[in-house]
Order: structure tokens, then C-alpha cells, then sequence
């Protein structure tokens, strides 16, 4: 323990490197790519947001990075260790919180912490996580009597037991009603606050926003975006969403729209048309002028604040909850 590669205190590497991963699996109709040359930096006391579709490849990086998978090809550390040379002392010092986690039905839950607990070295007491998470009041329930919110508030619970340095958090408020989910963003604050990393994933926009000190989006197995949430919502080119979908199926040409004064971004879909402004005030008394110029009524007309959602479709085209699957 001694050794200065595990000295977390005085290393000055990243909790997170990976560099050129790749990986294929093979299907009935040949080889797919989930990853086709991820890199990857996260340093040391940062929340960390990995965003990106279903099937985008943030699975499978996640899964390499906690050693449960073999990239096959490409570099990874993680605490300046490597997996397959420093297993049993980086296992002593991640946490890990799947997005789903099968526990045994008929052990307690005070039980179950216990028995996490016994896997590491050292660790917090069982009966204080309860409290952290919110679970005392179960300690003597069965497992398998839990709602599906109190076992991914179990699942994070067995994640933090071991007193981890690196916590990688997969969708952890998947299935949260939003008390729960927003006592589970303190307890990332209050772990961050202590000088600990997370890696987490999350297909909710607005808690990456809240939590996260820089976010990388995914997509086709690669990172296409990577900066802090404020820089990545600063390269819509504004501050503002104007949406609103015209009355009985019109349409207004996206040049028209986006010749119109104060506006940087255009983005039209099947539910109607999304504008990036910089200046609501003077963007949509323009829109309404062009509207009646054309004979055509708003059906719909909303603002709003310009978010990551917006950076992501931005990207991708289609949003983050689509259930698309890409063919990473």
C-alpha cells in the first residue's frame, strides 16, 4: 500500500485514461463496432457525465473501464493501474453501481450491506449507508420486498460501502420518483465534496446539467462532444429555444427561418420547429411577422432555456431518450 503507483494522495494521473478503444462483437449478420477509437480523460475529484443514446457504445466503455470487460484493443488506466496486473487493489477501490443489479431476495437489507461491506478491506458501516440513502427504516425488510426505487437506492448503497475513491454510476436514477432522485444528487455532491470521482451515465439532461463538471457525448462508439455543460450549451451560438408548430400542418422553409434577426440555430422535425435564439425579444415578434406574412397561425409557441438536450440533438439529430438503437 505503500507503493506510490496506489498513493492517490500525491498522483497526479487521471482516475479515468483510456485511449484508442476498441471493440467488436459478433452477430448472425458479421461484426459490429461499439467502439471505434474512444478516448477518455477524467481527472481526479470531478463528476464525470457520459451521455449518448442506446447503443452508442457508453455501455461497453463503461464495462471496460470497471474490468468487467476486455477491450480488444487500445489503453486503459484507471487510478494509474491497469486491469489484469492491479485487480485486487483496484477492486478495493472502485464502486460500482450497475444499471441493473440482482441481490438475493430473502436477505435483509441491513443484511446485504453487511455482506457487501465483507468484500473490501475497509469500508463504512452497513447501518450508515442505510441512513446516507435513505433505507433505514427498511434495514429489516427482505430484499425482494423492495420497491424498484429502494433497490436502486440498495444498489448505490453497496456501491458506496466499500468507501470507494471512484464511483461509476450507471443510470442510477433510472426508476426514481423525484424525492428519491434528488436525495441521490446530494449524495453525489456530498461524495464529490470529499475529493472523489464519479463516472456517471445518464439519459436525464438536466441532472448531468446540475451534477456533472464536464460531460462527453457518445455516439457511433466515439466521443463527438466533450466540455462542461455551460461551454457545450455555448456552441448553439444562443442562450434560447424557441419552439412552435403551425396551425393545420403548415410549414415555414428552415432558410427563411433562420434569415430571421437573432437567430443561430434551426432545427425542424415532425412535431414542429426548434429556433436557437440570442435574443427572445427581438426573434419572435420576426417569427410572428413571418408567420402572418405567409397566412399561417401559431399552434404552438413556447421558450425556454437553451440545454444539453438541445447540444445533443444538435449533434446527433434525434434525441437522447429516442429508443433508436445505432449500429455501435
Amino acid at each position: 500500500m505503500g507503493n506510490a503507483l496506489v498513493d492517490s494522495g500525491r498522483d497526479s494521473r487521471p482516475a479515468v485514461y483510456c485511449r484508442a478503444l476498441r471493440k467488436q462483437y459478433r452477430s448472425r449478420s458479421g461484426t459490429v463496432d461499439a467502439l471505434k477509437g474512444l478516448d477518455l480523460e477524467v481527472g481526479r475529484g470531478e463528476c464525470f457525465g457520459l451521455l449518448g443514446p442506446n447503443g452508442a457504445g457508453k455501455t461497453t466503455t463503461i464495462e471496460i473501464l470497471e474490468g468487467l470487460l476486455e477491450a480488444d484493443s487500445g489503453e486503459v488506466e484507471i487510478l494509474g493501474m491497469r486491469w489484469g496486473r492491479h485487480d485486487d487493489e483496484l477492486r478495493q477501490r472502485l464502486g460500482i453501481s450497475l444499471q441493473e443489479t440482482r441481490f438475493a431476495e430473502r436477505l435483509s437489507v441491513y443484511e446485504t450491506l453487511v455482506l457487501f461491506r465483507s468484500f473490501y478491506r475497509s469500508g463504512k458501516d452497513p447501518a450508515e449507508v442505510m441512513a446516507v440513502v435513505g433505507l433505514g427504516e427498511k434495514a429489516r425488510s427482505w430484499v425482494g420486498k423492495l420497491s424498484g426505487g429502494q433497490r436502486q437506492r440498495l444498489a448505490v448503497a453497496c456501491a458506496l460501502v466499500g468507501d470507494p475513491e471512484l464511483l461509476f454510476l450507471d443510470e442510477p436514477t433510472t426508476g426514481l420518483d423525484p424525492q428519491s432522485r434528488r436525495q441521490l444528487w446530494e449524495i453525489i455532491r456530498d461524495f464529490k465534496s470529499q475529493g472523489r470521482t464519479i463516472l456517471l451515465t445518464t439519459h436525464y439532461m438536466d441532472e448531468a446539467e446540475r451534477l456533472c463538471d464536464r460531460v462527453a457525448v457518445v455516439d457511433y462508439g466515439k466521443v463527438i462532444a466533450l466540455g462542461s455543460p455551460g461551454a457545450l450549451i455555448a456552441t448553439l451560438g444562443g442562450d434560447h429555444v424557441v419552439e412552435f408548430a403551425v396551425a393545420d400542418g403548415g410549414a415555414v422553409p428552415p432558410e427563411e427561418l433562420a434569415a430571421l434577426p437573432a437567430v443561430r440555430g434551426v432545427r425542424v422535425d415532425s412535431a414542429g420547429a426548434a429556433l436557437t435564439v440570442t435574443e427572445t425579444h427581438v426573434a419572435i415578434p420576426a417569427l410572428l411577422a413571418l408567420l402572418r406574412a405567409r397566412g399561417l397561425e401559431p399552434a404552438r409557441l413556447t421558450t425556454r432555456h437553451a440545454s444539453l438536450e438541445d447540444v445533443f440533438v444538435n449533434l446527433t439529430g434525434r434525441h437522447l431518450r429516442d429508443e433508436e438503437v445505432s449500429p455501435s
